[in-house]
């Protein structure tokens, strides 16, 4: 189960990510529903909300050290099932932006909602696992 959510997360984000570089054009947004949310071409060259930018040197050994610890944490079979599928969601998104880096020194965003920098399914879906991670850490009993 969790090589597939980590496997779709990748297919997912790289997927969209292609879609976005051959159908938008740089920074042009195109209104996907009006006054809500566009699809808005930017090539990220920071960290979240564009911080840190040009640092890929220090992105890269991040993300190398990010995927090697939760792989390390996934093979711990005491944690619980949310607990792993959480990891595996950040694992995949995660793998999803460090393709983007190694292979042109920056993450492609398109998701553009106007009041939100814009961003990419690989950093919506590490937004909604931490968040259900920090939840079973926090009220769960019995959680890792």
């Amino acid at each position: 189960m969790i090589f597939i959510i980590i496997a779709s997360v990748i297919f997912l984000d790289q997927a969209t990510k292609f879609l976005a570089s051959k159908f938008l054009q740089l920074n042009n947004p195109v209104p996907l529903i009006k006054n809500f949310i566009n699809l808005t071409l930017v090539y990220n060259r920071g960290a979240a909300f564009g911080m840190f930018q040009n640092q890929l040197s220090m992105f890269l050994l991040i993300s190398f050290v990010a995927v090697i610890l939760i792989i390390c944490s996934l093979r711990d079979k005491r944690n619980s099932v949310i607990y792993k599928v959480s990891l595996s969601l950040i694992l995949g998104g995660a793998i999803g932006n460090l393709i983007d880096r190694l292979r042109f020194g920056f993450v492609i965003d398109f998701l553009d909602f106007r009041v939100w920098p814009v961003f990419n399914l690989a950093d919506s879906v590490i937004t909604v696992a931490a968040l259900l991670l920090s939840w079973e850490l926090l009220f769960k009993k019995n959680a890792a």
